[in-house]
């Protein structure tokens, strides 16, 4: 399967929770996709059908495909402590998701984008690898010639700021100070589903 660009707000409505943020045309229309919307749901969803569409949900909103998926699993698993916090403790550390936790970008999408297209340096050097890990004490900034793209003011503008993250507005840059507690992450995520799935 290769990265879903489709509507967003068909995915949102899948999973029943907006997942890629505000979203108003979920609000208008909260419903399963599809001709008969919730008739057409089954009532009773079985064990593995709520771990995979957990599963499925984290993929879809930190944008990252299955073999991606299952080696980050793979390397939380092999880390100290929680397997299911370890694996939401490396999706947040992905580059992208760094530039949208700091208000470089109004969704992880534009983020990705962003990186993809050279505007984003880590530490100093300009990198396009949306996966590439960051680690506390690294700095996140937009290069000198990508600062006024309208893009990236029009976020930094109207940003939610993070107690992991410092962002300095005037130079565009950011520092990732510490890897956050699992209560500072505000998506709605059971990560112990995801764990129960890749160990049967």
């Amino acid at each position: 399967m290769a990265r879903y660009t489709g509507p967003a707000t068909r995915i949102a409505r899948k999973f029943g929770e907006p997942i890629y943020g505000p979203d108003k045309n979920f609000e208008k229309r909260n419903t399963p996709p599809g001709m008969h919307g919730l008739a057409a749901k089954r009532k009773k969803s079985k064990e593995y059908g709520t771990q995979l569409k957990e599963k499925q949900k984290v993929k879809y909103m930190y944008g990252v495909l299955e073999r991606q998926f299952r080696n980050t699993y793979d390397k939380a698993s092999r880390m100290k402590g929680q397997k299911g916090e370890n694996l939401l403790f490396l999706l947040e550390s992905r580059l992208d998701n760094i530039v949208y936790r700091l208000g470089i970008a109004p969704t992880r999408r534009a983020a990705r984008q962003l990186v993809l297209h050279c505007h984003i340096a880590l530490n100093g050097e300009i990198c396009n690898i949306p996966s590439a890990q960051v680690k506390p004490g690294d700095t996140v900034a937009v290069r000198e010639r990508s600062k006024s793209l309208e893009v990236i003011q029009n976020s930094v503008a109207a940003a939610t700021r993070y107690s992991w993250l410092e962002f300095d507005p005037q130079t565009l840059t950011g520092k990732y100070l510490n890897i956050p507690a699992r209560e500072e992450i505000p998506e709605n995520i059971n990560e112990q589903l995801i764990v129960d799935l890749y160990s049967k």
